[in-house]
């Protein structure tokens, strides 16, 4: 019963992330939030790993290549990703963008772990990347063959790929998963060192900076991950990725509430990507086999 909680709190703090990080791009590189970010998770999360879990430390780093692809892969690859977006996109197209993400991870797994998905599966998947394709053509399909679709949400759909090998490879480390969450985040900041270093990345220095970045430290960083990885230990990526879809939900609840309204391009995006999301995880997985 823990696992569905972890899995909504994750994506409520991820949900945060989209519009709190729209909002500090407008100030901060996508290096400066991706940088700061872990640097300032890493040290909390090695605690964190220590008092909940006491590994085995030597045990956990003799796994370093999969720990470092990880970081790479979730850490700095969708991290970086992710906020270049937000510098072109609306957080509400982003999050509508990544709810397609459940549909992509099964599509992932079928063709790379040789599972099998059912009729209304194969549906669900086409729903959701029809929903996904109306609103990165702000309802105009036909710009899909002009390739005339908004840099942000291109970057955003390299960022939902990114998350999709996350998922797939994160289900199957054999590792505690605060131990491998701490470990991820500090190799993405001594891997991000030397490109802050040479890019003169600074500290934030307006109040309205610091908060932001404070925000992202703790709940997407710190909260979501951990939750994240806690549920992998015990839920299908498949499974896992359908709750990313409440991610429309909530940052189309933060969004109204902080005053900007929604479109009905993107109400009817999100309403397909949710249904092709429920057909997929519910329907569609109920019969999936390993091949």
């Amino acid at each position: 019963m823990k696992a569905p909680l972890y899995l909504v709190l994750a994506t409520v703090f991820w949900s945060g992330n989209f519009v709190v990080g729209q909002a500090a791009v407008a100030s901060m590189t996508p290096l400066d939030l991706t940088f700061w970010r872990w640097m300032l998770a890493a040290v909390p999360l090695l605690i964190l790993a220590q008092v909940i879990e006491k590994p085995d430390w030597r045990a956990v780093l003799r796994r370093w290549p999969v720990l470092l692809l990880l970081s790479v892969l979730g850490m700095s690859g969708y991290t970086l990703l992710l906020y270049g977006a937000l510098g072109y996109t609306s957080a509400m197209n982003a999050s509508l963008i990544t709810a397609a993400n459940p549909a992509l991870i099964v599509l992932m797994a079928i063709v790379l772990l040789g599972e099998r998905t059912t009729r209304l599966g194969w549906l669900g998947i086409c729903l959701g990347l029809l929903g996904v394709l109306l609103v990165l053509t702000t309802g105009d399909l036909g710009r899909i063959f002009s390739l005339s679709i908004n840099t942000g949400e291109l970057l955003m759909i390299g960022a939902t790929v990114v998350w999709g090998f996350y998922t797939i490879i994160a289900r199957r480390l054999d590792v505690p998963p605060v131990a491998a969450t701490a470990v991820q985040v500090v190799i993405a900041a001594v891997m991000l060192a030397p490109f802050a270093v040479a890019l003169n990345v600074e500290f934030p220095d307006t109040p309205a900076e610091g908060w932001s970045l404070a925000y992202i430290a703790v709940f997407p960083s710190l909260g979501a991950y951990l939750f994240w990885n806690l549920a992998l230990k015990t839920t299908p990526p498949g499974t896992a990725g359908n709750y990313l879809n409440l991610m429309v939900v909530f940052t189309a609840a933060i969004t109204v509430a902080l005053g900007t309204p929604l479109t009905l391009v993107q109400v009817v995006g999100g309403l397909l990507v949710i249904a092709g999301v429920l057909l997929t995880g519910i329907k569609g997985q109920a019969k999936l086999k390993v091949a």
